[in-house]
């Protein structure tokens, strides 16, 4: 289960992920020997009925929310019902149309002496939570939810519909007044005033509120596409942005990366008829076109800068992808290690008395996983050299450790993406540019060899 929720394709390579009492890394692990410490303080064992972990989902309507602040709710509701007494992870997944979180905590509290209780009602329980965080940081929440099995919930309880939030209300504002192609920012501030929101600035920040609305919303709070920034580019016609069906906004065109050209004479070797022909011709004209653009926007103006320029960003991209491939082994030895200390440490007791026992088989059985694991750890320290001469360091010390290297990594990767992206519109214009000055060389060959001038 948590190896799902913590799938880093779902969760933009582990970057929305956030935990309480509990490292991501390790927490399976650690829920796992919580159970076995609570077993082990109060002599209760359920067997094949034991619950080591719970797990919830919460999810908000498509385009509502940023994944960031999705975490954070999901962080809140999740410490918020739990009271802070259990130890928990939020993953936030953004692979569906609609953001979500996998809520996941231990089924002990932190003292390991007390087990959450699945009462009845529970999972109304949670929802009543979820509404009041919802509510008090303004987005939308299904009223008066009445599940019918067969159906869908959401058609179910909305007719197909869900409540448009504060902040919905507002971006779909910010799109019409947009629409309406204001000539400066001052003109857009007037337009949205026009439709009856209050626009003021307090400090550094620009914010809205609508009329029925209580409090005001900071355009930062809107994200994305609505930051005040970003609008200002969206005026400017610097920034472009999908608009959902049924709405328009007029902007720039935009620069896109130039493709790679067509070999039209070897489409036509392998059969292409005259209309792909002339279809093909229009579109490397098209490709040129963008190159051309493309290389200016980068003051590319030599075929020597643009060869220097490839190169150089092609040797960033590698060191990055060095970096980060360093950067993710030694997350992954931090993590390793601090799961054999968690191991070591909450199994020491039992290893033991394991001892003390000479070794006892009826011992051993009933305390066989922990054994197995004391033993594991113990290995995994003698194998990589911790012992009298080298110390084991403190499971905070290493996640002291792990912060800012996650923290590297995440900068490293954006700049990876960047570089990555950047990389690939070089060569491609490179690519076609040197395909163009093939073309124009053979021409002058034949030409040459005609008499031609």
């Amino acid at each position: 289960m948590v190896d799902y929720t913590e799938n880093p394709l779902k969760t933009d390579h582990g970057q929305l992920i956030s935990s309480y009492e509990c490292a991501p890394e390790t927490a399976d692990l650690e829920f796992a020997l919580a159970y076995k410490q609570y077993q082990s303080l109060t002599g209760r064992n359920q067997g094949k009925r034991a619950v080591v972990a719970y797990h919830a989902r919460q999810s908000f309507a498509p385009g509502e929310i940023t994944p960031e602040e999705a975490n954070r709710l999901g962080y809140e509701l999740a410490t918020r019902f739990t009271k802070g007494r259990h130890a928990l992870i939020v993953c936030t997944h953004v692979d569906k149309r609609h953001i979500h979180n996998h809520i996941v905590w231990s089924s002990v509290t932190l003292d390991c002496r007390r087990k959450y209780r699945d009462f009845f009602r529970s999972a109304f329980a949670l929802r009543k939570v979820n509404d009041m965080v919802c509510l008090e940081n303004g987005y939308s929440i299904i009223e008066n939810p009445k599940p019918s099995p067969g159906r869908d919930y959401a058609k179910h309880v909305f007719g197909g519909e869900r409540a448009p939030s504060f902040q919905s209300r507002l971006r779909a504002a910010i799109d019409d007044a947009l629409a309406k192609s204001p000539a400066s920012f001052e003109n857009f501030i007037a337009l949205v005033r026009a439709e009856g929101i209050a626009a003021e600035r307090r400090g550094k920040h620009l914010r809205f509120k609508l009329p029925e609305q209580k409090q005001w919303a900071r355009l930062e709070t809107l994200g994305g596409d609505y930051t005040e920034d970003a609008i200002r580019e969206r005026v400017s016609g610097r920034r472009i942005v999908l608009v959902p069906a049924g709405k328009s906004v007029t902007a720039a065109p935009e620069i896109k990366v130039p493709n790679l050209l067509i070999d039209i004479e070897r489409k036509i070797r392998e059969g292409k008829g005259a209309g792909y022909e002339r279809w093909s011709k229009g579109f490397n004209l098209k490709q040129m076109a963008r190159t051309l653009i493309f290389l200016q926007e980068r003051g590319l103006d030599s075929y020597d800068a643009l060869r220097g320029k490839s190169e150089e960003t092609l040797a960033r991209y590698h060191e990055l992808s060095a970096r980060i491939r360093d950067l993710e082994d030694r997350l992954s030895a931090n993590s390793e290690l601090q799961k054999h200390i968690v191991a070591y440490s909450k199994t020491r007791t039992a290893y033991v008395e394991y001892r003390k026992s000479g070794y006892s088989r009826t011992f051993r059985s009933t305390h066989e996983s922990d054994i197995i694991l004391h033993q594991a750890a113990k290995r995994f320290f003698d194998e990589h050299g911790f012992g009298k001469g080298n110390k084991i360091p403190t499971v905070a010390s290493l996640r002291a450790e792990y912060a800012p290297l996650l923290e590297e990594k995440k900068r490293a990767y954006a700049e990876y993406q960047q570089a990555r992206d950047e990389m690939k519109g070089l060569l491609i214009a490179k690519s076609n540019v040197d395909r163009l000055l093939n073309i124009a060389d053979s021409r002058n060959e034949r030409s040459h060899e005609r008499g031609e001038i």
